[in-house]
């Protein structure tokens, strides 16, 4: 059995270590190829794009593939739906990982964005000196705003159009609750701007945040294609790849 992971988040690195050696099956994990030092992964490793649905159904059947798993980020764009045509293209079964949203507690002072281009515009009557963490990909949105500094942190450095006041920090979760207090102190940060990401590695921001009485535009998530059944975590994916291998292939002697 031939399963490929669409990837490139901690639940399909993690999914593809969960599924690493079991017998009778073979996995692939393919990434988009935006971070330039991606961690190594356990299986065959495939980097780049597709071309849309059709190229990503022309992929499927030269490698034969008998299960697709699109564990991508839940603002990764048009490849859950690339994936979701592709699978009723080909008949190839599709199981999402979807991470669970953030939500609010008491204390949170969350404005939501329906896009990065609200955010942007949300931006100047809340602070102005901005905690930016949107990823290096969308900057754009926030280009024209002379008047905020912006912080940004992504893992790899951020290419034009961006902020004209701005500075970046390399680096690369999952952050801790005491870091990003002081990451917030000492960059003297009145506003967080955040994509509503979920899962934990990142989620200590907003703990930060409300702790010290801070706004923060939460930038809502696309809708995800219709149909595609979904799991919240990679254990449930697993277990949905190893009844697949039970009900249609025996492994390999």
């Amino acid at each position: 059995m031939h399963l490929l992971i669409l990837g490139g988040t901690t639940e399909a690195r993690r999914l593809a270590e969960l599924l690493d050696g079991v017998p009778g099956l073979t996995v692939t994990s393919s990434l988009a190829g935006r971070v330039a030092g991606p961690r190594p992964l356990p299986g065959a490793v495939r980097v780049g794009g597709f071309g849309g649905a059709e190229g990503l159904s022309a992929w499927l059947r030269e490698h034969a593939v008998d299960a697709l798993v699109d564990a991508t980020h839940p603002f990764a764009g048009a490849i859950g739906h690339h994936a979701a045509r592709a699978a009723a293209d080909t008949g190839v079964p599709l199981l999402a990982v979807r991470r669970p949203g953030w939500t609010p507690v008491p204390g949170d002072r969350w404005h939501e964005a329906g896009s990065l281009a609200e955010a942007a515009a949300l931006l100047p009557g809340l602070g102005r000196r901005v905690f930016l963490t949107t990823g290096r990909t969308g900057l754009a949105a926030f280009a024209d705003l002379t008047g905020p500094w912006f912080l940004v942190r992504s893992v790899d450095p951020p290419e034009p159009p961006y902020p004209p006041r701005m500075e970046v920090l390399l680096d690369r979760g999952p952050f801790t609750l005491d870091g990003e207090r002081e990451l917030l102190r000492r960059h003297r940060v009145d506003v967080v701007v955040t994509k509503d990401s979920g899962g934990a590695a990142t989620a200590p921001k907003l703990t930060a945040a409300r702790e010290a009485g801070l706004p923060v535009i939460v930038v809502r998530r696309p809708p995800p294609p219709e149909g595609v059944p979904a799991v919240p975590d990679p254990r449930s994916a697993a277990r949905w790849v190893a009844e697949r291998l039970a009900q249609g292939h025996s492994p390999e002697p």
